[in-house]
């Protein structure tokens, strides 16, 4: 590292969002990347009307957008745009590097991340993805061809990006999550837990999940709940735990200290997306998970059933959540020898060390 350390400053440009699942891991990389490095200046990139607009400049970073988003499933007039968007995009991504003029690029997917390594790449600047999931995104597929490290958290990645340029690093993973555990009291008291019962947190990721929260609606019964929603069932919710009226029975649109929340939670209900699956690990609490249809090659029902397999989790699938998620979940929260079966299987699945791990790897490019 003294070529990097004789630097007057290293420049770094990240882009990743869209969802929390691609920006908690650029927030964790640049942290280890700021570990590693005396002085670095960031640039994060992201797509225009995209939920990292918010949560980078939150963090400290600073942020700028491209007009950019994916092509819709169904027949709609916004795929009309998608051409444009790609120009344009393209175009802007070209003059961002040329300004900013970066050491280093560093995707980890979103829409985003598309038009801003390709212009890297192909502006000779050092480039590096992060693949989360164990079935690759189309954008990432592409840009393969173009980076130099392609880093991945699961097995048998080589039939998307072959052998020359790939690296099992495991998922970055936040480091107020890694910490959590000194928090417990810190927890309870933020969202108000009754001791005497158990409590139970319900994510189903930073957009929030329908069956989820429509599940967890019918029937709210004698636990503490910590309970995220999304913004489109906010106000569904607030008005079910204001009715009930019950002290450690909250919901939240988002919740910010998700560390304090895994702190005090005896039980989690969630999504399995790559970067959920991952913390969950580290966290080791019993978790059951609903993967959500809405993903390509159904990766999240994959990575779900990854865990079932080794008696790390239990699953409920998305379309019998009405009928099953408050069943499972009674007979869990009744189950103490459940509980720490499941915890202790989980446990052993977790990678501590991702963020740590890609930053170098990334420093290693320069």
């Amino acid at each position: 590292m003294q070529q990097i350390e004789s630097m007057k400053k290293l420049k770094v440009i990240i882009s990743g969002g869209g969802t929390g699942g691609h920006i908690f891991p650029a927030l964790a990389i640049a942290k280890a990347i700021e570990k590693k490095v005396d002085k670095v200046e960031f640039l994060f990139v992201g797509a225009e009307d995209r939920m990292e607009m918010e949560k980078i400049p939150a963090a400290g970073y600073k942020i700028v957008g491209l007009w950019i988003s994916g092509l819709q499933r169904n027949l709609s007039k916004r795929n009309l745009l998608f051409p444009f968007k790609v120009v344009s995009s393209l175009l802007k991504a070209r003059k961002i590097i040329k300004q900013f003029k970066p050491d280093l690029a560093i995707g980890t997917g979103g829409y985003a991340s598309g038009p801003l390594l390709f212009a890297a790449a192909n502006n000779g600047v050092p480039s590096l993805i992060q693949e989360q999931n164990s079935y690759p995104g189309i954008t990432n597929k592409i840009l393969a061809k173009y980076v130099q490290k392609v880093c991945v958290a699961y097995d048998n990645m080589e039939r998307f990006f072959g052998n020359e340029k790939l690296i099992i690093t495991g998922n970055p993973i936040r480091e107020d999550i890694l910490s959590f555990d000194t928090k417990v009291e810190e927890g309870r008291k933020l969202f108000d837990i009754d001791a005497s019962k158990p409590t139970v947190l319900v994510v189903g990721g930073s957009l929030g999940a329908h069956t989820i929260n429509n599940a967890i609606a019918e029937r709210i019964v004698d636990f503490n709940l910590i309970w995220q929603t999304g913004i489109s069932f906010q106000d569904q919710a607030k008005e079910i735990t204001n009715k009930v009226n019950v002290p450690g029975i909250q919901a939240y649109t988002f919740i910010k200290d998700m560390d304090l929340a895994y702190a005090a939670a005896d039980v989690i209900v969630s999504r399995a997306g790559a970067i959920a699956i991952s913390e969950l690990c580290c966290v080791g609490k019993p978790i059951i998970l609903v993967p959500s249809t809405n993903v390509s090659e159904n990766h999240q029902y994959k990575n779900a059933q990854s865990l079932v397999n080794k008696n790390a989790a239990l699953l409920v699938k998305d379309r019998d959540a009405s009928r099953k998620l408050v069943l499972m979940l009674l007979e869990l929260l009744s189950d103490s020898s459940k509980q720490e079966k499941l915890s202790n299987n989980i446990k052993k699945l977790a990678v501590k060390d991702a963020a740590d791990r890609i930053a170098e790897i990334a420093l290693g490019l320069i």
